[in-house]
């Protein structure tokens, strides 16, 4: 299968007619061949969604939010084969891309879709002799950057605010994982939305998305990410005053009590480290637990992962270039002084599979839990009283989220106030709500998306002041 960009509403070859391979992860062969696109593709694209803009920014919001909810249905009647589509492409298991990654994808269109219709904006009168209101008005072509960890997911979760608040966008969804991105874009036109509003690039990082972070027609950028590539995307975007919106990686604690429910935090506890292979920014990689639990914890953890099966409960890692950074963490941590209490090898069969990885005697500076490993391998380490497990959770340059396990009420808000992370979970792990602020503290990112958050980074504040 051979891809084109999305422009305009045609698929239309690469300018340099260049192709990249798309490979499956699960059996390390080529499935699709992606444009290998550069700065004339996505000059075509910026200016079809520069064509675009002033007819969808006057559709009203009600005609827009039928337009999105028409295409959120259509996702969810294509969710077998989106789903199918999608673990092939990123090597995750198919259950987890039926369970997660599209029903999100279509709550995410519905959500944006609804919330436009209970927008509100703020008046103020000033001494009687005049009246301020406040209009929240669309940018007009942004630039939206997605990752291929959750590849529709998190394309979705950037393109539905975007184009509900009236702006049209240009997208380009990583070159590891492109085939959902397409077909959103086949759905698209089926859905009736007009031609330019999404728009969709295909290609690298270094040469299509850093088109798209320095044009001059792009008014923002919306990038979710690893932190070295979101440093790079700031600094081209920055100096061009553009809007910016970065989700990077993270380093995240569970920090389990000895009050905790164990039933509960154990199962919870492995689920965030190995779901989706651990290639999830929110997984939590460092587990610090309160000593007198550690040893019956450590065992039941490690059993856990054990248990876990191939294509069931875990994937392929998304490259062969991924796979042997993991291990060379797995090394590193021997080095370090760590022991494997479970996996710590390849998985011998085709594609890049690395088993369910538990590490313990590793301090909270090693390199193994200050790193972002972004794979199946976790470290699980004591700790004293409440005062070392948040210097614990606290010792690294990340901060996207932490999961805190206890059963005493004022611990686990005194922990959650003083944990330097965006989002943190008390007795539970990745239980979203779409109306809540998230993203990163320190080097996780920069603002917020979710909710209101999305609508107001997608828009401009302008006052109007009327004299009385």
């Amino acid at each position: 299968m051979q891809l084109g960009n999305f422009i305009g509403g045609a698929f239309v070859p690469p300018r340099s007619g260049a192709y990249l391979d798309d490979i499956n992860p699960s059996t390390g062969k080529v499935i699709a061949q992606i444009p290998d696109s550069d700065e004339r593709d996505v000059d075509d694209a910026v200016q079809a969604a520069k064509r675009a803009f002033p007819a969808w920014s006057r559709t009203p919001a009600s005609e827009r939010s039928k337009l999105l909810l028409k295409l959120a249905d259509l996702i969810e009647q294509n969710l077998d084969v989106l789903a199918r589509v999608e673990a092939a492409d990123s090597g995750k298991p198919l259950s987890l891309a039926k369970m997660l990654d599209i029903p999100r994808a279509v709550a995410n269109f519905r959500f944006f879709a609804t919330a436009i219709l209970h927008a509100s904006s703020d008046a103020h009168i000033t001494d009687a002799a005049a009246i301020n209101y406040t209009l929240r008005q669309p940018l007009g072509v942004v630039g939206l950057i997605s990752p291929w960890n959750l590849p529709l997911y998190l394309l979705s979760w950037k393109i539905a605010p975007a184009i509900a608040a009236g702006n049209t966008c240009v997208a380009k969804p990583s070159e590891m994982t492109p085939l959902t991105a397409n077909r959103l874009a086949e759905l698209s036109l089926e859905a009736g939305i007009p031609p330019g509003v999404i728009n969709i690039v295909h290609g690298l990082g270094g040469k299509a998305g850093r088109a798209l972070t320095t044009h001059d027609d792009v008014a923002a950028i919306s990038f979710t990410g690893g932190t070295v590539t979101g440093a790079a995307v700031a600094a081209n975007a920055a100096p061009r005053f553009k809007k910016l919106s970065l989700e990077l990686g993270g380093k995240n604690p569970t920090l389990v009590f000895a009050d905790a429910d164990l039933d509960q935090a154990i199962p919870t506890s492995l689920r965030a480290a190995f779901w989706n292979q651990g290639e999830i920014c929110l997984c939590g990689s460092r587990v610090f637990v309160e000593q007198p639990v550690y040893d019956a914890f450590v065992e039941a953890f490690a059993a856990g992962a054990k248990k876990l099966k191939i294509e069931e409960d875990f994937g392929a890692l998304i490259s062969a270039a991924h796979r042997d950074k993991v291990m060379g963490y797995i090394e590193l941590a021997k080095q370090e002084g760590g022991t494997v209490v479970a996996g710590g090898s390849r998985v011998d069969r085709q594609g890049y599979f690395v088993e369910p990885t538990v590490i313990t005697g590793l301090g909270p500076d090693c390199r193994v839990l200050q790193e972002e490993i972004f794979g199946p391998v976790v470290t699980i380490t004591p700790f004293r009283d409440e005062a070392e497990a948040v210097r614990f959770a606290n010792a690294t340059r990340y901060g996207l989220s932490a999961s805190v396990w206890t059963r005493d009420l004022s611990r686990a808000h005194r922990v959650a106030a003083a944990i330097d992370s965006g989002t943190v979970w008390i007795n539970c792990w990745l239980l979203r709500d779409l109306r809540v602020p998230f993203g990163g503290m320190k080097e996780s990112g920069v603002g917020r998306e979710g909710g209101f958050d999305s609508l107001e980074f997608f828009t401009e504040a302008k006052n109007v002041c009327v004299k009385l």
